[in-house]
């Protein structure tokens, strides 16, 4: 039987240690492509690339691999992947990361690394992104490599609900082992943001973009809870944003014969 294909992507950008260390662990999978942004692209969200050039080049980052480079975000990426690079082919598993940093909780919505895995859920393929809660520059993801191959090889065994992609999160590497996986919710929590006001050299003004993370939730069902214990959080997440709870309240409540 022929080995499953795995597109890699994410939004470090190609040359980045997470992609690296993905790469390296796809390879014990399967047959391993890559189409990742020439850039950082973190924070970028579902963004993609509309009135403006998109450039594909053929990059020798990964030895004995075929890997792309785009100018494009990293959905943009998953969709040069699919109707261009393997317009003839489709892969069995997309997989996005290791990024470098949380995306847990409300995190998802900014993240680069899982708007490829959102795109590829949304072309019907099973996607997971990939992140590793710790921001420092020598950051280690030694501990991860063997986790990211059991979870996907999990994934190309039994699937993932249509429609779905797996949000997975790692804690930092710490003198324990890690305890675990949980399945579990995306943590109640938000970025509280300031703008800091500055003047450049040219005595213009602009701001900054700050603030904190503040976690309202404490319940022991959700990702921040996992990380923070030591144990990896995989939050199934889906595209279709309906709160489908609202619509029999809405009916019921408001009066639309008002509006008539």
């Amino acid at each position: 039987m022929s080995k499953p294909l795995i597109l890699v992507s994410n939004d470090d950008g190609i040359t980045s240690k997470g992609i690296r260390v993905l790469v390296s662990a796809m390879q014990k999978l399967g047959e391993v492509v890559v189409v990742a942004p020439d850039s950082p692209q973190s924070g970028m969200g579902h963004a993609i690339t509309i009135g403006e050039t998109l450039r594909l080049t053929e990059e020798e980052t990964f030895q004995g691999i075929k890997a792309y480079k785009s100018s494009g975000t990293p959905a943009d990426c998953v969709k040069l992947a699919k109707h261009y690079i393997l317009k003839d082919r489709s892969p069995d598993l997309i997989v996005s990361g290791i990024n470098h940093g949380s995306n847990t909780s409300i995190s998802v919505l900014y993240s680069g690394t899982m708007s490829a895995a959102i795109e590829g859920a949304l072309e019907g393929y099973p996607s997971i992104g990939f992140s590793l809660c710790d921001y420092s520059s020598d950051a280690e993801f030694s501990h991860v490599e063997e986790w990211v191959e059991k979870i996907a090889n999990q994934v190309l065994q039994n699937g993932i609900p249509k429609g779905i992609a797996l949000n997975v999160n790692f804690p930092p590497k710490q003198k324990e082992n890690i305890k675990g996986i949980k399945v579990c919710r995306q943590a109640e929590a938000k970025w509280q943001e300031e703008f800091d006001e500055r003047v450049d050299p040219n005595g213009r003004r602009y701001f900054w973009l700050a603030g904190n993370f503040v976690n309202f939730d404490k319940g022991e069902d959700n990702d921040e809870w996992a990380i923070a214990n030591n144990y990896i959080a995989i939050v199934p997440c889906q595209y279709d944003l309906t709160a489908h709870h609202a619509i029999s309240q809405m009916n019921k409540n408001w009066n639309w014969d008002e509006l008539k």
